[in-house]
């Protein structure tokens, strides 16, 4: 196997997300990989200094710039088709697990015990920060979208916000009190 797996990740500027929705502006993949990473630099820095966590930022981060690398292959499977029922939820964990393997793949053996533990990071205790940040940078798409006129991000902003609510995280709970607002102003609103 040739040795592709960076040059594949860097593919995932070729992805667009929110296939269902008419856009204003397209989002790829590596755009909201890199949002989503530095919101869960947020969140961690958030727990970490008005929490009292301990969080491993760093590896937090990292998590998040590799949340959706398996969509390189997968596309980015819209949200009402990948929750559809449990069936097509537990249909996909095994394409994504495929997707990863394959990814692997495309490593020396002696790295994929590294990247392994980024592409399948479900049961690190840092997943849940990434899956907040993951549904903030989502809001933010849907507020940046409706502040363009388009109100097709309404239902799924509603959502979002609901789906984090849920979560019951106080570092996304902060995020979304205090600096969540600021995503509503304009340029000149938020340098005033």
């Amino acid at each position: 196997m040739n040795n592709s797996f960076y040059a594949l990740i860097f593919r995932q500027k070729y992805i667009k997300r929110w296939g269902l929705m008419r856009n204003s502006r397209d989002e790829s993949l590596a755009e909201h990989a890199s949002e989503t990473a530095i919101l869960t630099h947020a969140l961690c820095t958030i727990g970490n200094k008005y929490f009292g966590k301990s969080y491993d930022t760093e590896r937090a981060v990292t998590l998040a710039l590799f949340h959706d690398t398996c969509e390189v292959y997968t596309g980015d499977l819209p949200t009402p088709i990948k929750y559809f029922s449990s069936e097509m939820r537990d249909n996909y964990k095994m394409i994504e697990k495929n997707a990863a393997e394959t990814l692997l793949s495309h490593l020396p053996e002696e790295l994929r015990p590294d990247y392994s533990a980024l592409l399948d990071s479900d049961d690190d205790p840092l997943h849940r920060l990434v899956k907040a940040a993951d549904k903030l940078a989502a809001l933010i798409k849907c507020i940046e979208e409706e502040k363009s006129g388009n109100p097709e991000f309404s239902a799924a902003k509603s959502a979002t916000l609901k789906s984090l609510s849920d979560m019951k995280l106080l570092e996304a709970d902060y995020f979304v009190k205090h600096f969540l607002p600021a995503f509503s102003l304009t340029l000149d609103e938020m340098q005033s």
